[in-house]
């Protein structure tokens, strides 16, 4: 018995012991420390609070930099908008078009900054057979996201079948009369597949197409003036075939597209001969081919394209000799031919190292009956789009800019089709007075056939001037030919 209660006993102090040794720790380190413990903890959630927001703002400043590069406007919400923060980067947009070289890397070139800027990449395939190809792709349905389209009037058949994307569907009509004025963007204004009216694109670029070329430095030292009338043109063609030189380079081989280069002198005649309002109506197709005026036209031009002394390599040569080649016997020592009437693209395909002002300059094709005023003929391209996709969307309005043709008004061959365009952004002087000059004008007009339907104008139009200054049709056959392609 008492044995047990010694062995109670002390295991009563042993458990005292230990608890007391177990027990101190407990109640006095935890209740102290741990408030230091939070504060040490809310300290660095504080920092990590404060540091968050500036983290935020670095990553923000990138993209405000990036803006702040950018050169060329922006609409406001648009899909550029976005583009330029980076959503589309990776993706990539197909143009199709009719460029070919130098055309092709002035246009990427051109291309450049919207590719930087957005990782969005431009794939361009062009060439001269472009119409007909994209007739294939849309017919396969297959069509580029983007068509380049010289001929407003092809675009308009395209539109009427519903395959084009209006861009004022998602772009204000106030951003395109800001970025354009107003002859245009009615110029682009084409019937949709309902029958009301829409727009078919946007404009990129343009031509002044009534200019006629001569070789400045051999023209001075020939003695040769600068006519301002037709009168006084003829007579110095007459002047030049009486030194013993030819006076015009001409050639209208373009491929598929042979005879645009008769159709345009046709336009300039038309507008030299005729009232603006007949111009009008034959565009509409109002006023057939046939008629008078339209012959009398094609008939003044004729004066100088059907007479072998005044063409070199003759009339014959015209029809086979490709319409960039036409200009290169001007550039010879001594000069093989005095004048080429073209638009301004054509110093893309002068000699390399040419110069303006020096090797060349250009004058302004005279006007023939001085009622009519001065007229001026351009032409120009507008970009339609066929599959409607964020990053494509994004190029169609970066189209608006004047900067999107950057690489002709750095190099030079055509001219920004923006009123945003400033003088400044000319690289070239040549191009610079060409953009004065059309604005000097007493009227302008689009080149007809490219307002035409695309039967016509890129077609029926081409192919019966060719067959006129072939031989193959008279004036009579080659026009009622045309008149009877004219869609109903």
């Amino acid at each position: 018995m008492k044995r047990n209660l010694w062995f109670v006993l002390a295991l009563l102090v042993v458990f005292s012991l230990v608890a007391a040794q177990c027990g101190a720790p407990a109640t006095e380190a935890p209740p102290e420390p741990a408030p230091a413990e939070e504060e040490v903890a809310e300290e660095p959630a504080e920092e990590e609070m404060a540091e968050e927001p500036a983290e935020e703002e670095m990553a923000e400043e990138p993209a405000e930099e990036m803006m702040a590069e950018v050169d060329f406007a922006v609409l406001p919400g648009g899909e550029l908008e976005k583009a330029l923060a980076g959503e589309y980067a990776g993706t990539t947009v197909t143009v199709d078009g009719p460029f070919t070289s130098p055309d092709t890397e002035l246009f990427l070139e051109s291309m450049e900054a919207f590719e930087e800027a957005t990782g969005i990449t431009i794939n361009y395939i062009g060439d001269k057979e472009f119409e007909a190809r994209l007739a294939i792709a849309v017919d396969a349905g297959d069509p580029p996201d983007i068509a380049d389209f010289p001929q407003p009037g092809a675009m308009a058949n395209y539109a009427r079948q519903g395959y084009i994307v209006d861009p004022t569907t998602w772009m204000p009509e106030d951003w395109l009369a800001q970025q354009y004025n107003q002859s245009w963007l009615d110029m682009g204004t084409v019937e949709g597949p309902d029958g009301e009216d829409m727009n078919g694109g946007v404009w990129h670029r343009f031509n002044g197409k009534s200019l006629v070329w001569y070789p400045k430095d051999d023209w001075d030292a020939a003695g040769y003036e600068i006519p301002e009338t037709w009168d006084e043109l003829l007579a110095l063609t007459q002047t030049i075939a009486d030194d013993g030189d030819t006076a015009w380079c001409i050639g209208i081989e373009s491929g598929a597209a042979t005879g645009w280069a008769a159709t345009d002198w046709t336009e300039e005649m038309m507008l030299r001969t005729t009232s603006l309002e007949n111009y009008d109506a034959w565009v509409d197709g109002a006023l057939p081919f046939s008629s008078p005026e339209v012959k009398n036209a094609i008939e003044t031009w004729s004066e100088v394209w059907f007479n072998p002394d005044y063409v070199f390599g003759g009339t014959d040569a015209i029809v086979s000799t490709f319409f960039g080649d036409a200009p290169a016997p001007m550039f010879e020592d001594p000069p093989q031919c005095w004048m080429h009437k073209q638009g301004n693209f054509i110093t893309g395909f002068f000699p390399e190292g040419a110069e303006a002002g020096v090797d060349y300059d250009f004058f302004y094709l005279p006007p023939v009956d001085e009622a009519y005023g001065k007229p001026f003929l351009v032409a120009g391209d507008i970009m339609s789009m066929f599959n409607d996709r964020p990053e494509v969307r994004a190029l169609m309005e970066y189209f608006t800019t004047p900067q999107s043709a950057a690489g002709w008004l750095n190099n030079g061959g055509a001219l920004a089709a923006h009123q945003t365009a400033t003088p400044d952004m000319y690289g070239v002087d040549l191009e610079r007075g060409i953009a004065e000059l059309v604005t000097e004008a007493t009227a302008f007009r689009f080149d007809g056939s490219d307002l035409m339907p695309g039967e016509v104008g890129a077609g029926s139009f081409w192919t019966g001037m060719t067959d006129y200054v072939s031989g193959l049709s008279d004036l009579d056959t080659a026009m009622a030919e045309i008149d009877a392609s004219w869609p109903q």
